[in-house]
């Protein structure tokens, strides 16, 4: 259902600071937590003496403390030590290669072995003083591919989004997809339009009028496994649209990592990058309330969607022309996986990776 030799978001810095994170990922039981020196590790959930969730326990001097019996664990998944027990011989548990970057700790579900931190994809908004984020993290009750394909296809915003970013020049403009290897791109571009109610709060908050009409810019990216990042913005009609100088304009970027929990369980990391007036922190907290509730909105949506497909699994679904980004998105995902079925592929093993730039 999802390539697991590769790197999903599994949680935020902050997640991790005060005790262990369990949290489910690609359909395997994980728990996060800080080892030596605040070192991430991940290892499986499960306490080998007798499988407990380690989650529940905690972390004394860089060792993970089983809070069932006192069991502790070594970062590498082997028992150092259990009250009054001798544990040489107690086996080892799954550790799981994972990194910490660019304001998220990353893990890679599948071959040890295979885990390469330079595929982490990189961000270029992180730590740069010409931009500021603000984001979050919902849990939604569907299948990871049908978020996919609600980001790759924007024409739900005139009527998910109506009251904030949504406007009926979506639906009149067409889009257009290109695939450049495993990239999907769809774009949109609408000229000499007024903004809708969120925009017209970003034109504020880069202190330019938000009365006039504008060029506003839809470009969509999925790279594999579940990564959708999103240029957005408006520009003041005439000024060079997309190129136009950025006291023109207020240009973002919408942030999206998707980490499949099960088959139809999602961790659903969002958030929003922009590059005007970034030293805003009232602006960035708006903005970030105010793309949470538009989230929100697509959560009901998708799960009552998904709750639809599994009632009805053998109806077929229709294909537009709005649909070919998540289209080309799946068969991307189509073709990762059937290699990894074909290498043969069973995760296993154990090590670790962690920079912290």
């Amino acid at each position: 259902m999802f390539p697991k030799n590769t790197w999903y978001v599994a949680c935020t810095p902050d997640e991790i600071d005060e005790k262990p994170l369990g949290r489910k990922i690609c359909g395997e039981s994980i728990v996060f937590y800080r080892g030596e020196e605040g070192r991430v590790a991940a290892l499986e959930d499960f306490c080998p003496h007798r499988g407990a969730p380690l989650s529940l326990g905690y972390v004394s001097e860089g060792k993970l403390v089983c809070g069932y019996h006192g069991l502790e664990m070594g970062c590498e998944g082997k028992t150092i030590a259990m009250p009054g027990q001798r544990v040489r011989g107690f086996p080892p548990i799954r550790s799981y290669p994972v990194a910490e970057r660019y304001g998220f700790i990353w893990v890679w579900p599948g071959e040890a072995a295979q885990a390469d931190a330079n595929l982490i994809p990189h961000l270029d908004w992180y730590d740069n003083p010409e931009w500021a984020y603000g984001g979050g993290l919902f849990h939604i009750a569907c299948d990871y591919r049908l978020m996919i394909d609600n980001l790759m296809d924007l024409t739900h915003e005139t009527y998910v989004h109506a009251t904030s970013i949504g406007q009926k020049e979506i639906d009149e403009t067409p889009c257009k997809t290109t695939v450049e290897g495993d990239t999907v791109i769809t774009s949109r571009f609408m000229n000499n339009i007024m903004p809708p109610p969120f925009w017209k709060l970003a034109l504020r908050g880069n202190n330019l009028a938000d009365d006039v009409p504008v060029d506003r810019w839809q470009i969509c990216r999925f790279t594999p496994p579940s990564q959708v990042m999103i240029e957005v913005g408006v520009a003041h009609a005439g000024k060079g649209g997309y190129d136009a100088p950025p006291e023109h304009k207020a240009y973002a970027v919408v942030v999206d990592f998707i980490t499949p929990e099960t088959d139809t369980s999602i961790h659903y990391f969002w958030g929003m990058a922009r590059k005007f007036n970034p030293r805003d922190k009232a602006l960035t907290a708006t903005i970030r309330e105010g793309q949470g509730k538009i989230f929100s909105e697509d959560l009901e949506m998708l799960e009552r969607q998904q709750k639809n497909l599994l009632a009805w699994p053998d109806r077929d679904l229709l294909k537009l022309n709005i649909d070919t980004g998540g289209v080309q998105s799946r068969k991307i995902l189509d073709r990762l996986m059937a290699a990894e079925q074909a290498a043969g592929a069973v995760p296993g093993g154990s090590s670790a990776l962690e920079d912290r730039p």
